[in-house]
């Protein structure tokens, strides 16, 4: 990625997903550096010419196709672009937000990043006001931000979203919308050309669209690192169990990862009852199909909400003689009194980690012993600048080989018996 193309690449933050795009900044900003010294590696080695000129022949290059009319920068040494672009989020005394773009974006590729479950006071006003936004809140935010950057004059515009807003209103029931698809479709309508998010609860909301794509991100790889530096839990014996049946092929993807065996939890539900909390879920029955007597067990869903359906599934499983519990969540939202009650939970002994990610913003799970979160805004790194580049994100959605490489360095196989 030359400078000319690397800066036409740029990054909004939204109220709430400004945490995240930091981060998200900072490894294009790596990744940007760390191609720049390859490239100039490379191409001193082939040409028997030292760095310090090929670095000087690159910049004089980049400058002679840049767009700029006035060059900036020292000629010997890597130029990283910005990638921020800044912007003004305004929010009247009626509840009404306003975006305003600070720089020029035209004819840039404009990537808006947006938690839409950041529940945290955020800042509006240049800082002078505060406050804790909703789903809605920030779903409408994210509207405004297109609105400006569209009138501004962006080339492209891609809304990454960490976590799918209303994606699990995915399917009729009765007399109820499809939520899910109408928020991409509004996005569609407004002129996203793209939608980058992790783990959607349903992989058919993509299908709902006519002319946006959806990039779909998984953090297996991120997880399955974290839980192979547990000391000695792949050790002894270990299986793998879906928490219900929507969730069999998330978790037949880490079994046959982890070459562990899987078992499957069945649950009945009154359906006459609506959950309201923890402890208050519609789970009438339990069973479980498989063994996990004196093993430590891992489940993985996509999403934890108030916990009540993790919570029983742990307590059921210590009951059937699990020696360990350990438990995935790409989404850890932990909703109204959620740690509240798995720190009881783990007084109880009931479960032995929780293994999360950073998709949502977190500030009190992660002082909690149990909770370990994994990093995924390098993943979202590399998929924006792949895309930016016309590059193929195949080996980025379909992680397999990466995870049985990671697995083979932890895990070496065996010396043959002779």
């Amino acid at each position: 990625m030359n400078y000319s193309s690397a800066a036409k690449l740029a990054v909004i933050a939204c109220p709430g997903g400004e945490v995240f795009a930091g981060q998200v900044i900072m490894h294009l900003k790596k990744g940007y550096r760390r191609n720049f010294e390859r490239t100039v590696s490379g191409l001193a080695k082939r040409y028997a010419q030292d760095t310090a000129s090929v670095i000087e022949q690159i910049n004089f290059i980049n400058d002679t196709v840049s767009s700029s009319p006035s060059l900036s920068g020292r000629i010997d040494t890597c130029r990283t672009p910005h990638f921020k672009v800044p912007a003004r989020f305004v929010i009247f005394s009626n509840g009404e937000i306003k975006a305003e773009i600070l720089e020029s974006i035209r004819g840039k590729d404009i990537y808006i990043i947006q938690d839409v479950e950041n529940h945290y006071p955020v800042n509006f006003n240049g800082g002078e006001f505060t406050k804790q936004l909703s789903v809605n809140d920030h779903l409408m935010t994210i509207f405004v931000t297109v609105d400006a950057v569209k009138q501004a004059g962006a080339s492209t515009i891609t809304v990454v979203l960490p976590i799918y807003p209303y994606s699990r209103q995915h399917k009729i029931k009765g007399r109820e919308g499809l939520t899910a698809s109408r928020v991409g479709k509004q996005m569609e309508f407004l002129g996203v050309n793209r939608i980058i998010t992790l783990d959607i609860h349903s992989r058919e909301i993509g299908n709902c669209f006519t002319f946006m794509g959806i990039e779909n991100l998984h953090a297996s790889y991120q997880i399955i690192r974290a839980l192979s530096r547990l000391s000695g839990v792949l050790d002894g014996p270990f299986v793998v169990v879906s928490p219900d049946t929507g969730a069999v092929d998330r978790n037949k993807f880490y079994a046959n990862s982890l070459k562990k065996p899987l078992a499957l939890l069945y649950k009945e539900r009154d359906y006459s009852r609506v959950s309201k909390d923890a402890l208050d879920s519609n789970i009438s029955e339990m069973r479980l199909l498989g063994n996990v007597s004196g093993k430590t067990v891992f489940m993985a869903d996509d999403m934890l909400g108030t916990g009540g359906t993790l919570l029983k599934a742990m307590k059921f499983l210590k009951e059937q003689g699990a020696n360990r519990v350990i438990c995935a969540v790409s989404l850890p939202l932990f909703s109204g009194n959620a740690i509240a009650y798995f720190d009881e939970a783990y007084r109880e002994g009931l479960f032995y980690r929780i293994i999360g990610t950073n998709a949502v913003y977190q500030e009190e799970a992660l002082h909690r012993e149990w909770y370990i979160s994994v990093n995924i805004t390098k993943l979202f790194a590399q998929t924006i600048s792949r895309l930016h580049q016309g590059l193929s994100v195949s080996s980025l959605l379909d992680n397999r080989v990466i995870i049985e490489k990671l697995l083979s360095v932890n895990n070496p196989p065996a010396e043959p018996e002779q």
